[in-house]
């Protein structure tokens, strides 16, 4: 029976539990026998070479988050890679003395720990603690009172994901705004960033050697991996698609009319970069045209678009639409 797959995030998340609990650092073997993630699929006595690559590839995301990984090399025995140890030194992880969260700031902090699955660490991550244990590792357990198993609520993420790793093409249907049929996509996937609160894949179209962005709620089909394999550059992969995306944010700018007091006014008024003039009138920056429409048209009569014109004639449609659905 196949070993049940772990989410890309909570082997992070245990990977990192694991380095910060102990002083002395954990040797490759300890950390891909007993780390949740890890050893469902390692194999005592046996070929755990993609297991390997896996961990050199954890490494370097870990680091990208701005985790401090400590590779630390016995004295007794340098040049032996198999015994080197990684560690998370605390001291360099934990919040400095001088910072604190107000009553607000900590009841933010709350509100965005309810996108995590569980209410207390996972029974994966009290395993692996219990494991090292087991060896004789000291272990201090963190002060942590949730997992962070972020539920992904694009399907496609997942498995966009995978292709990534495996730096291989895929495939999947598109569906653009205003179209009734999809297209078939064929692209090397290079990132997938958050932008606004939405998922988005930067990816290269082999075919046309240029780069694309594409919404994940708007791939209406499975992933499809194939056999090809990309060497396309990724390093700046991820500040490239942001930067993309921002720049297209800055340029869109809506002009709008809300009634005071409103969900409308609370809400929009709040968002990033939004300018409200005393006579109600609100300039709030967008990215994507069409989405934005179905959000004002949502708020019904407490916001009117004023412009751009093609944000306006879209949300007139939507209502229009909507009054003639109901009669």
């Amino acid at each position: 029976m196949p070993a049940p797959k772990v989410p890309n995030e909570e082997r992070l998340f245990s990977l990192v539990l694991a380095l910060l609990s102990t002083e002395n650092g954990l040797t490759k073997s300890e950390i891909l026998s007993t780390v949740q993630g890890y050893r469902q699929r390692f194999v005592h006595s046996g070929d755990n070479a993609n297991l390997e690559r896996q961990f050199e590839r954890d490494k370097d995301d870990i680091r990208e988050l701005g985790v401090p990984l400590e590779t630390i090399e016995p004295p007794e025995q340098a040049g032996n890679n198999q015994n080197l140890r990684y560690r998370i030194p605390r001291v360099d992880y934990e919040l400095p003395d001088d910072i604190a969260f107000s009553a607000e700031e900590s009841t933010l902090l709350g509100l965005a720990a309810m996108v995590w699955r569980e209410g207390s660490l996972s029974e994966g991550s009290r395993r692996a603690i219990v494991k090292l244990r087991s060896l004789g590792i000291e272990t201090a357990e963190p002060v942590l009172s949730y997992a962070p198993q972020v539920r992904v609520r694009d399907e496609a993420f997942e498995p966009l994901r995978e292709a990534m790793d495996r730096r291989v093409l895929v495939n999947f249907e598109y569906l653009k705004p205003g179209e009734q049929t999809s297209t078939t996509r064929l692209v090397a996937p290079l990132a997938l960033v958050q932008h606004q609160g939405r998922w988005h894949l930067y990816a290269k179209d082999p075919a046309t050697d240029t780069f694309k962005t594409f919404l994940l709620r708007r791939m209406v089909s499975g992933i499809q991996r194939t056999k090809k394999t990309f060497d396309y550059p990724t390093d700046n992969a991820t500040a490239q698609a942001l930067a993309g995306l921002e720049e297209v944010w800055q340029s869109n700018v809506a002009l709008l009319r809300v009634e005071p007091g409103t969900d409308a006014a609370t809400r929009l008024g709040k968002r990033r970069g939004a300018v409200m003039h005393p006579d109600c009138r609100l300039e709030v920056n967008f990215t994507d045209l069409n989405i934005f429409a179905d959000e004002l048209a949502s708020f019904g009569p407490e916001v009117v678009a004023i412009s751009p014109p093609a944000l306006r004639s879209a949300v007139i449609e939507r209502l229009t639409r909507t009054v003639a659905d109901h009669g």
